[in-house]
């Protein structure tokens, strides 16, 4: 018996493929440095709760950013579902405690998505995404003064390298001005 490889269904597959290339190039495990920087900025010197930070801080950019930036609009929930399917199987994190990691994940995601959608006020999004990063290290109770200006220069590369690998896997998006991105891509 065959079986039906729809063109959608390669569609899909190809979408899957991306999405998890994409989320192997910006899954890495923070700088020590940083780590090390974050735990003693904000973290009461925990080292690992620093580095948890850091990585959750990575994905949800890496999220945000397919969700804002990818030239098709499912590139973004693409993203998402690859990044959990990756959590879930990450070596690091106990059977046992996935289910809060994944909880962790999408607090630190809503996080940095109210950062970056706010509007207006004294204090631009790249401050604002450095406040949370902050304020999850320190479990909110500090997120500004001296270490503010290193956490806003972190993320800004994060972000930096998390754009550069989307624009490796995904290519770089040009699209006319009057469609929407989903009405542009060639099926």
């Amino acid at each position: 018996m065959l079986i039906p490889f729809t063109t959608e269904w390669r569609r899909e597959r190809e979408r899957s493929r991306r999405a998890s290339a994409f989320v192997e190039a910006v899954r890495r495990e923070p700088a020590e440095s940083d780590a090390q920087w974050l735990a003693a900025a904000a973290s009461r010197e925990d080292r690992d709760h620093a580095a948890w930070e850091l990585r959750y801080a990575r994905w949800a950019l890496a999220a945000l950013s397919a969700q804002r930036d990818a030239l098709d609009d499912r590139t973004g929930s693409d993203v998402v579902a690859a990044l959990v399917a990756a959590l879930r199987a990450d070596p690091g994190i106990d059977p046992a405690m996935v289910a809060l990691a994944e909880r962790q994940f999408n607090d630190r995601l809503s996080g940095y998505r109210e950062a970056l959608n706010a509007r207006g006020g004294a204090v631009g999004s790249a401050e604002r995404l450095g406040r949370v990063l902050l304020a999850f290290a320190s479990d909110g109770a500090r997120s500004a003064g001296a270490p503010l200006p290193r956490a806003v220069q972190l993320l800004a590369t994060y972000l930096t390298e998390i754009n550069e690998a989307l624009r490796a896997v995904y290519g770089v998006a040009s699209l006319p001005e009057h469609l929407p991105p989903s009405e542009s891509v060639t099926h």
